[in-house]
């Protein structure tokens, strides 16, 4: 083999050699067009490609929709290649997925030209390796023989399965959320070191998600959380603008490299110019929540920004703005770089200011920018009076390249054929789009990839290792009365331990309380009772959760733990919310013991910033976990690990810090991270948790003790 002769495998194409170099015949004209050169530079061939390449296929390219795989189909008769393409007819409205008709993958390929697709499944490393290569086969059949490219949300960490969010969990290694990350590496800062730990969960997952194809990664979240109701708090790296900046610059490093080649993954950050300034935490995934609001001076420049300005510099492949408005009525004048910013209201993917000027222009960002899902059909928010065509056209005029979560290239199309998009415009989005996929190698010796090799790779025992330990340093000590913990083999000489498991859902806390019972059995070193009277020391773990991600709480997220609180909604009717089953119990369970002389240890599950007040002072240790395996927290409880974690946000010292008036104004301003909230708060009112040892449970809180 020549030098630097790329390994080329065809599967319905044919290779041709010229000079004595290999490549792939892609358009069958038996002759090397500039494309399939993979001599020259990607930008030199995505342009040759696109100068090849008719209005169809160029529509094709600029949608990216989400694409079961055929194990997922029931009825095998709608699957083809052995079961492992999806080639259900989905009519639209049937499904989530279904914003206009969707077809099965091969006459998406080849008759809609689509290449990119999300993957949403959570099936094993060789079977979504053999999935890629199978449509990637479909595609080098084609006309030009495009490659697809298939997308993700984050797969490397834990939690509770949420659409859009945590799409797959526990196939590749687990490591704790975002926010988990997060306290992990702010408390190996606040020992000496950096946030190297962030490097090398990045540096892991990249080795597994190349070994599977995929290899665009929707991740990860940039927004700086602000507003404490916001739902999606728990998919970020908290409140600290400079610690977030950090993440990012050293998420895209290690998943991309100092370039895209053909070992990169090529990332998405999100959601640009940040989700954190919401307007009383309600999201824009639904109406209520349509709206950014900006009422600090400064705020956008000083806290929002600086993430997405690393992000640009350490070079993202694309962008994904936000779904939100910026709101002129509920905000003051923001500018940026010494320049005021005029409020289009419309969403940021619409939002031609904010796209070229800011994103463009000041940041310099030159990769594509890719909407995020369902914003021509359900959250269009600003242009919900136009027509899907027109929603497109005003989309790709202000700079979005690509839009996700649907497959309707007839409304696009419709907008080219009214003339409300250039086709100069289309080639401008398809150059950058598939100057990407170049950069990666796909068109070469990246598009097929071992199955067998995904599963090797993905089982490395190393990588679960390494997750592991970033679990226990995530653990964060919030409170520790007396030295309760860590409860040595001394302390739990001759006590029985009784061990509970809560959850919001009734139906789910038996999921946790094996997984709890299953934690301790795996250290051995407690001796259990199921009858807390009896017990000497009770370890509760709390799993709370507050709203949902597509659609409104009738009233403001509840962010109390509670059961049945009576609580009044926006238009003024009653209703009861819940944030934990079994409030009462768990009381019972706590007075009990600690009536009796005995220690109450409770975690909590940080995945927004809760108020403590109903739970706190039931408890002699309060440790929190960021959707952080039990085994991993037992282990600090036990002095296996010295705990090290701290808190990556700030919690609210309760609903009065929180209040909104009738107005719909918030006491603490949206727009501003809890760490600096006190500057606005009245004389006299602090924002923070003060619990009854007098620590105070601001960010970058928490205690520790030896091992």
């Amino acid at each position: 083999m020549r030098e630097n002769q790329p390994q080329l495998e065809v599967r319905k194409k044919k290779l041709i050699e010229v000079d004595g170099y290999t490549f792939k015949d892609l358009n069958g004209n038996g002759k090397l067009d500039p494309y399939e050169d993979w001599r020259l530079s990607p930008e030199e061939r995505a342009r040759n490609l696109v100068s090849l390449m008719n209005i169809d296929e160029k529509i094709g390219m600029m949608l990216i929709n989400s694409r079961r795989m055929g194990l997922y189909q029931e009825d095998k008769s709608k699957t083809s290649h052995d079961g492992i393409l999806d080639e259900a007819i989905v009519e639209k409205g049937e499904s989530i997925f279904a914003t206009s008709k969707v077809y099965g993958t091969t006459h998406t390929i080849e008759e809609r030209h689509l290449r990119h697709f999300i993957l949403r499944d959570n099936f094993s490393p060789s079977e979504t390796a053999e999935w890629i290569n199978t449509m990637n086969e479909v595609a080098e059949g084609t006309r030009l023989g495009i490659p697809v490219l298939v997308a993700s949300n984050s797969r490397n960490e834990n939690g509770e399965s949420i659409f859009g969010m945590n799409d797959a969990i526990g196939i590749f290694s687990t490591w704790p959320g975002t926010l988990g990350l997060a306290a992990a590496a702010m408390g190996e800062i606040r020992n000496g070191g950096d946030a190297s730990l962030i490097n090398e969960f990045a540096r892991i997952a990249k080795k597994e998600w190349n070994a599977t194809g995929l290899r665009k990664g929707y991740m990860y979240m940039a927004d700086v959380v602000t507003d404490p109701r916001w739902q999606r708090t728990y998919g970020t790296f908290g409140e600290d603008p400079e610690f977030v900046s950090d993440v990012i610059g050293r998420i895209i490093d290690e998943f991309q490299g100092e370039a895209l080649d053909q070992s990169s993954i090529a990332m998405t950050t999100k959601h640009f110019p940040g989700g954190g300034a919401r307007e009383n935490g309600f999201d824009p995934h639904y109406k209520e929540g349509k709206w950014n609001i900006y009422p600090t001076p400064g705020s956008l420049e000083k806290y929002h920004l600086p993430p997405f300005q690393v992000a640009v510099q350490h070079g993202t492949s694309s962008i994904m703005p936000y779904y939100s408005i910026p709101s002129i009525k509920n905000s003051v004048v923001q500018e940026f770089e010494g320049e005021e910013i005029p409020f289009e209201e419309v969403g940021f993917a619409f939002n031609y200011y904010f796209l070229k000027h800011i994103l463009r222009d000041k940041l310099g960002f030159e990769g594509y920018i890719n909407s995020d899902s369902g914003i021509v059909n359900n959250m269009s928010w600003g242009v919900e009076d136009k027509s899907i065509a027109e929603r497109f056209a005003k989309a790709v005029n202000a700079g979005t390249d690509i839009v996700a979560d649907t497959n309707d290239i007839e409304n696009l199309k419709k907008a080219y054929e009214n003339g409300w998009i250039s086709e100069r415009r289309f080639d401008e989005a398809n150059v950058k789009l598939l100057t990407e996929m170049f950069a990666l190698g796909l068109f070469d010796d990246r598009t097929y990839n071992s199955p067998e090799k995904a599963d090797e790779v993905v089982s490395t025992k190393e990588h679960w290792d390494k997750a592991y330990e970033a679990h226990k340093k995530s653990v964060t000590i919030l409170k520790n009365t007396n030295n309760t913990l860590p409860l040595t083999s001394e302390s739990l000489a001759g006590k029985k331990v009784y061990v509970q498991a809560y959850h919001k859902d009734k139906k789910s806390v038996g999921i946790y309380q094996k997984e709890a019972l299953e934690a301790v059995g795996e250290l051995d070193a407690f001796t259990i009772t199921d009858n807390y009277e009896e017990a000497e020391i009770a370890i509760l773990f709390l799993q709370p959760k507050s709203g949902a991600y597509f659609d409104a709480t009738p009233g403001l997220l509840e962010l109390e733990l509670t059961e049945d609180k009576e609580l009044q909604a926006l238009d003024g009717r009653v209703y009861n919310e819940t944030t934990l089953s079994d409030i009462a119990h768990l009381k019972l369970v706590a007075e009990d013991v600690k009536g009796r002389g005995g220690k109450v240890i409770i975690s909590l599950n940080i995945i927004l910033p809760w108020i403590l007040g109903n739970v706190e002072p039931l408890a002699d240790a309060l440790v929190a976990g960021y959707d952080t395996f039990y085994k991993a927290q037992i282990e600090v409880m036990m002095g296996n690990h010295k705990p090290s974690g701290v808190l990556p946000l700030t919690l609210p010292a309760s609903e009065k810090v929180i209040a909104v008036d009738e107005d719909g104004n918030c006491i603490t301003l949206n727009d501003v991270p809890g760490y600096d909230k006190d500057k606005y708060l009245p004389e006299g009112m602090s924002y923070a948790y003060r619990d009854s040892d007098g620590n105070i449970y601001r960010l970058g809180h928490g205690l520790t003790y030896e091992a």
